[in-house]
Order: C-alpha cells, then structure tokens, then sequence
C-alpha cells in the first residue's frame, strides 16, 4: 500500500504508519507497522514481562506508576501539542483530556492495594468452621484497543488499571493517532525501564484483529458498536473476556425548573468539546415546553460565539475524513424531514470542519436523532414533561451518558434514565471522577474502567477457603451421620424457617 494524501488519513509506506494533520496534511509521525503474524510475539514478550510486574505487587507498582503520572504532568504541554498536530484538537481541550489522564493515573497506582488486595471476608453460621478470603489477581496480559477522538485519556483509562491492577499491557492504539499512542508507551517505558510491561503494535484493522486472537488474557476495547461486535465475535473464538465502551447517543434533560444559564453553557460544552467527536457528547437535547424557546435561545448564543479553524480555535477539524459524510448526511436528513437548523445547517460542514449546528423540531425517527453523529450537531425537541423526555431518552438501543439540568426532580429523572452514567446539572462530570466506574449499556457497551470497578475488571477475584476449627454441623463429607444430618435440617430451620 502507498501513501495517500487525504489529509488524516493514514497511510502505510516502506512499512511504517505515517500520520498526518486533518487540518494541514503535515506530518505528525510515522511508527512501524506490527505483523498481524507478530502480534501474538509481542503478547508473549508481554506476558513474561507482566511476571515481573506482578511480582513487584502493590507498593513496586504504585511507585513506578506514580513515576509515570510524573512524568506526564511535567510534560503535559509537549503531549498536547502532539496531540493537536495528530488529531486536530486544540490544544487547551487536549490539555483537560491529559489532566484526566493523570488524575485516573494517580488514583488508579494509589487505590489497587485497598481495593485487589487480600482481604478477609466473614463467613455464616453454617460454615463457621471456615474462614473466607479473597483477592483479586491479576489476568496476565491485557490488550488494549483505543480510539483516536480521546487518545491520551480513554486507553489510560484501562491500561492505568490494568498496569495497576498487576497486568502487562499490549496496546494497539488507533491508526488515526498511533503516534500519541507511541509517546504514551515511550514514556512509560521511560519511567519504568527495567522490562517492556507496556507495549503498542500498530496498524490498521487487521492488526487489531490479530491482538484480540493473540492469546491476551481479556482485551478492552473502546469504539464503535459495529466494530464492539467484531471485536467480541473475534475475541468469543478463544473465550477470551472482554470490556467494550462503544457507541453513545446521550441525552441531556432540561425541566421546568432548571437553571437556563447553566443548562445551555453545560449544553454547548458537552455537545461541542472536541467537534462533537465524544462518545458521550450531548447529541440530544428535550426541553420542557415552558422553557424549550428560552433554552434554544441561550444555546444559539452560546454556540454562535465558538470559533472554528486548525489553531487557537475552540473547534477543530474532524480527525476522520470519513465522518464528514455521516455528519452531512444527518443534517440533510434532519433538515429534509421537517427539522430546521436555528444554527448552521446545511452549508455547516466545510471539510476538513463543521461549524455547530443546532436542530429543532427533527423527527425521533431520523437518523439526526437515532445515529450517533459524532460530530458537532445537536437536535434540541419540545417535550410536554419530564416523564415524556425521560421515554424518548431510553427509546435508542444506546445507553452510555446523559445529563440532567433541573432542581426538585433533577437527580430522580436522572435514575430514571437507561444508561451507565449520568451528570446531574453538569455534562460530562462523570469522566473525570476517578471514583466512579464508567461504562455503558445495551449497544453502548460493558463492563466498567474507572473507579474500585474499574480496578476490579482487570483482575480475576479468587476466593479461598481455609478450616479454622472442628465442624459442629459436619454436611461435606462422608463420615457424616444421620443425627448430624438431623441437626443440620434443624438448624437451617431454626435459622431460615420463620419469616
């Protein structure tokens, strides 16, 4: 394959990736393209690697990742300016995702021993003979898939904890953004020279085929639905476990008793960040009627300031060519059925950018409101009440985020709401709380990063048991006798048969 000149678009040549600026066409970089044939080689490496890793436990991990997250943060303004020359995201949305990162990072190195470490857990009457423990191991080798709209942020979030949780990790970054996924790695690597516990393979689709059949331990995945599915048919050959974040199309809630201010600055925000190009972005908007038009004002104001261009913009490029066309084709289809555009419209995509477009009045039924756009587009619809908003919020197979602006009834409709996550009065909050796992339902994925869960899902809970005394109500034997399976039904009727 040679190289093609489409800007973003990568390319293979004398065996290397070469990527390139959506917005200029300049090179960023160019990293060796990985073997499928080798992929499985690089796991290996991995694994024995991850021996040592594990061996170090909590404290030698928490140490060297903690050194990483140094690492990081020194250099937060080299990475975000790599970033923004990849993938067109200015520098300052590039800046929080990386912040982000070293949050996840940091909380990630410091919590794994509390939350995976060995721990006693009491047992019941029945068994009191016994004492119960637990811990959590670690798989061995995790692969990870990322994607190119969060480079930095959304693989940290599964190989910070992974790596914490005592794994290797094999990372096939995105061929939109190979080369920040490189920097990660090489900085790793940097911060933790003695053995190759962090690797990338690179290339296009078929590579990352490969890693799902390379014999990693679990794989996660972050994407789109389509290729979740690929990813979980290749990875089901094997049993091989899986977590996948895939695609959202989340909602924001606005009632009757909401701050307008507040709901359209979150509004723009959450919609907007990245030119729409966030798996959990605002692409749905239902506003009670009492403040549909007041809302719909506040927004357009908000969003019609925002600047769009390759530098000190606040919208950038979209990093994928090949999205222009779905973003095109949601609007003409929203406009064509009746929607009207009150920002944008149909001259709003002007590759390699699309300037913020608002919808109003689209149909529930057109693919503005039913696809996920991932671009800078929203659809804002009048709705009579909260419980109205809150069905046609859940009608969509998606269930990643949502948001929900309002007072007396905000964090009830929140509940209410078929996803993984929600913002009570905010957008997006919930990815930057370490604290708290993330993760979707339905087509939007599971499985959890971030947070005691997050940490959970890469490592295997192992539960043993261990005799501490002579049993008073011997069952699990042979030597058992008829009196003491009469005192057992007596006891358990003693115990359980009164309600």
């Amino acid at each position: 394959m040679t190289a093609v000149h489409v800007p973003g678009t990568p390319a293979i040549e004398d065996g290397q990736l070469v990527s390139t600026s959506p917005a200029t066409g300049v090179e960023a970089g160019r990293v060796p393209v990985t073997d499928p044939a080798e992929v499985a080689a690089a796991v290996e490496r991995a694994r024995a690697a991850g021996a040592w890793w594990a061996g170090l436990g909590f404290a030698g991990r928490r140490e060297r990742l903690l050194r990483w997250r140094s690492l990081l943060a020194r250099r937060i303004e080299q990475l975000a300016a790599l970033v923004h020359d990849e993938g067109g995201k200015p520098v300052a949305d590039a800046v929080v995702e990386i912040v982000t990162a070293v949050e996840h990072i940091d909380w990630a190195a410091r919590n794994a021993g509390r939350v995976l470490g060995p721990r006693r857990v009491r047992s019941r009457l029945i068994l009191a003979e016994f004492s119960g423990h637990l811990e959590y191991q670690p798989y061995g080798v995790v692969g990870v898939i990322g994607p190119w709209n969060y480079p930095v942020f959304t693989p940290v979030g599964s190989a910070a904890y992974a790596l914490a949780a005592g794994n290797a990790v094999v990372f096939k970054p995105s061929e939109y953004t190979p080369v920040v996924g490189q920097w990660l790695v090489d900085s790793f690597a940097e911060a933790v020279p003695e053995h190759p516990v962090f690797t990338a393979v690179h290339g296009l689709g078929d590579v990352g085929a490969a890693l799902c059949r390379s014999g990693v331990d679990k794989l996660a995945f972050t994407g789109s639905t389509a290729t979740a599915k690929k990813v979980m048919a290749a990875c089901a050959e094997s049993l091989t476990p899986v977590l996948l974040e895939a695609g959202g199309k989340d909602a924001m809630i606005v009632d009757s008793d909401a701050d307008l201010d507040a709901a359209a600055e979150a509004c723009v925000w959450g919609a907007l960040t990245n030119a729409g190009q966030t798996c959990i972005g605002i692409e749905r908007v239902y506003a009670v009627e009492p403040v549909f038009d007041a809302f719909v004002d506040k927004v357009v104001e908000r969003a019609g300031r925002l600047t769009v261009g390759a530098d000190d913009a606040d919208i950038g490029p979209i990093t994928m060519p090949g999205q222009l066309d779905v973003i095109r084709r949601h609007i003409d289809d929203a406009l064509t059925r009746g929607g009207r555009a009150v920002l944008g419209g149909a001259d709003a995509v002007q590759p390699p950018y699309v300037h913020p477009t608002v919808l109003v009045d689209v149909p529930e039924d057109s693919a503005a409101v039913r696809e996920e756009t991932f671009g800078p587009t929203l659809t804002v619809n009048r709705v009579r009440d909260a419980d109205e908003a809150v069905r046609r919020a859940n009608a969509l197979p998606y269930g990643l985020g949502g948001s929900v602006f309002g007072r007396e009834r905000a964090v009830a409709i929140a509940r209410r709401l078929r996803s993984g996550m929600a913002s009570v009065n905010s957008a997006l909050t919930f990815a930057g709380m370490s604290t708290l796992p993330f993760g979707g339902v339905g087509e939007s994925g599971f499985g959890r990063i971030h947070g005691e869960d997050g940490l959970r899902e890469f490592g295997r809970p192992k539960a043993i048991t261990r005799r501490r005394a002579r049993s008073l109500l011997p069952s699990m034997t042979f030597e058992r006798t008829p009196g003491d399976v009469a005192r057992l039904v007596k006891a358990v009727k003693l115990m359980y048969g009164r309600r």
